[in-house]
């Protein structure tokens, strides 16, 4: 079994080959045979797919992963993600994509405009193989070709022997009435056209607007990368007017926090852009200091106006390689100091700026959502920044992600620990009594269940009914936007298995693992309501068969190869109730 679950025409252990450019997308480092489209009509072939199924460019798909009609249970309110798949032995110069009204036999419509359709495109991406972890890869690993760019069009060039993804969203209006919609999605050429033809049943249930969502997604932003891939200043309004329509794209899928870098690099240069400060850190000819927080103002108020920020996650006191940047009034030029998170000159360098930083957030009104944030550091340097913060300021919050450590529990308002870890029952339980955020987190350390190009995309899905299983409060992973060189073309980047570091792509292009992500971030909403339902109506046995399908969702010896299938029961399950 593949990384990816049913990926066809493919070997897991296909070997690396240099690639060219065919249009927007690389060549197939491992191309199929043409002799499996001698078979294939020159007509425009078009049908459904699971949206659990990631295709082969060069292959055409296999027939038993096809439907000639598809349907499925929603919610008023939910956005409903679903895959079709086009494919001939001809050329078409312009395909155009289409969906038409969905209609009740009662005549009640969900209007087109709900419905966006896109063809998708394949990225270049990376197997795992044999390696236990996607972190610190040494070597080259074998390529892949996989289809994850949803493109914001609906008409393309296809080219014959190729099989080209389709992703059809649909927003349901929460007005809508219950019952079953029909309607036809079309793929014409000219005078040539194919049509499928697909239901939703609108069930009697209500998603609320993802601002109301109780799921704590944090998923972090670096806005420097798209700053350096524009070409504009950091926090410039021509930056802040690029940034919008990517933000609101992680607004909407219930994001809840805003990441602010107030240090220069404090990951040591590890992402293509390099996280820089936000805050302005002067030391003044008088040897004392004085700090501009204009850029760091720019970012919380842009993201807050766009419905984020239950936290700002300022990062970090304790970076992994201790420099921290300053001007000197003195010399004119930036310069850095170096210490040690447990030594004096640690302690002098960061007191004055946190008692500063306290002064300026709480006249601006955001001190009780700011925390000071860190990830995984040894435990005295993590101990000796905590009595920094509460000397400077104690009702400063505090915003961990990393190992799970009880002894620092009642200290961090914001903690997320690792996929794999357990958090003591009666830990969670009082922080749940206190109010604060307890999530977990994957990054490139699990190869699964991760959001990796290469990943599984039920493997998304699986990612929030974990949290609910675990009673957390959410999900978080490095990173949304975190682009590199030419993240059109090639998800690879550094020493990371690829798609690491960004969910979305250049020209505010969301990706399959993203939709996928939102798909699970939807059904912990409908756990939480449906719970509340069932409690309520004292439907015991319903709630206890609930129950026993979220504990299925465990992180205790997960088989990758059943995920798809645990997931799809799962929500059908969940859409039944």
């Amino acid at each position: 079994m593949s990384i990816k679950p049913f990926l066809t025409g493919l070997t897991l252990f296909c070997s690396t080959l240099l690639f060219g450019q065919i249009g927007h997308e690389s060549a197939d480092p491992k191309p199929g045979s043409s002799a499996n489209w001698k078979t294939v009509s020159p007509d425009i072939n078009l049908s459904f797919s699971s949206t659990n199924f990631s295709h082969s460019k060069t292959t055409p798909p296999l027939q038993q992963v096809l439907k000639t009609a598809w349907s499925q249970k929603a919610w008023k309110g939910e956005r409903v993600g679903i895959q079709a798949v086009l494919w001939s032995s001809k050329d078409f110069q312009d395909i155009e994509l289409s969906a038409t009204d969905l209609t009740s036999d009662t005549k009640n419509t969900i209007n087109a405009d709900h419905i966006s359709i896109s063809y998708v495109s394949y990225v270049m991406s990376d197997l795992i193989g044999k390696l236990k972890s996607g972190c610190g890869i040494s070597g080259k690993l074998d390529s892949i070709l996989v289809a994850d760019r949803i493109e914001n069009e609906q008409h393309f060039r296809y080219d014959k022997n190729t099989t080209r993804p389709i992703w059809i969203s649909l927003d349901i209006p929460q007005h809508t009435k219950a019952g079953i919609y029909k309607g036809k999605v079309i793929a014409k050429s000219g005078n040539k056209a194919q049509e499928i033809n697909y239901s939703i049943e609108v069930l009697d249930h209500t998603l609320p607007t993802s601002d109301q969502w109780q799921f704590h997604l944090d998923l972090w932003q670096n806005p420097f990368s798209t700053a350096r891939y524009y070409n504009v200043e950091p926090f410039s309004d021509k930056h802040l007017e690029i940034l919008k329509p990517y933000m609101q794209k992680l607004a909407s899928a219930g994001q809840k926090s805003i990441t602010a870098s107030i240090i220069h690099d404090p990951w040591n240069g590890q992402t293509y852009d390099k996280y820089q400060t936000m805050i302005k850190w002067i030391k003044t000819k008088d040897g004392n200091w004085k700090y501009d927080y204009s850029n760091f103002d720019k970012w919380v108020r842009f993201m807050t106006d766009l419905g984020m920020g239950k936290f700002i996650n300022c990062y970090s006191m304790i970076p992994w390689d201790p420099k921290f940047y300053y001007e000197d009034e003195a010399t004119g030029k930036t310069t850095f100091l170096k210490a040690a998170p447990t030594s004096e000159e640690y302690k002098k360098h960061w007191l004055p700026m946190l008692k500063d930083f306290a002064r300026h957030l709480k006249e601006t009104g955001n001190f009780d959502r700011t925390t000071i944030a860190m990830d995984e550091r040894p435990m005295d340097q993590m101990q000796s920044a905590i009595a920094i913060i509460k000397e400077a300021d104690p009702s400063f919050k505090i915003s961990l992600a990393g190992t799970y450590h009880k002894e620092l529990s009642d200290d961090l308002a914001d903690y997320c620990i690792t996929l794999k870890e357990d958090m003591d029952k009666e830990v969670l339980a009082s922080r749940k009594a206190k109010g604060l955020t307890t999530t977990y987190y994957t990054c490139c350390t699990e190869p699964f269940p991760n959001t990796f190009t290469s990943s599984g995309y039920s493997e998304s899905t699986w990612l929030p009914w974990n949290s609910v299983q675990r009673g957390f409060d959410g999900y978080l992973r490095w990173a949304f936007d975190c682009w590199n060189k030419n993240p059109n073309l090639d998800t690879r980047f550094g020493t990371w298995l690829a798609g690491d570091a960004w969910f979305i792509y250049p020209d505010v292009k969301t990706s399959i693992r993203f939709e996928k992500l939102i798909e699970g971030v939807q059904d912990a909403e409908k756990i939480r309501i449906i719970r509340e339902k069932l409690k309520k109506e004292g439907k015991t046995a319903e709630l206890n068969k609930l129950e026993s399908v979220i504990q299925e969702f465990n992180n205790k010896n997960i088989n990758q190869n059943t995920i798809h299938d645990q997931v799809i029961k799962a929500r059908e399950y969940l859409n039944n109730l």
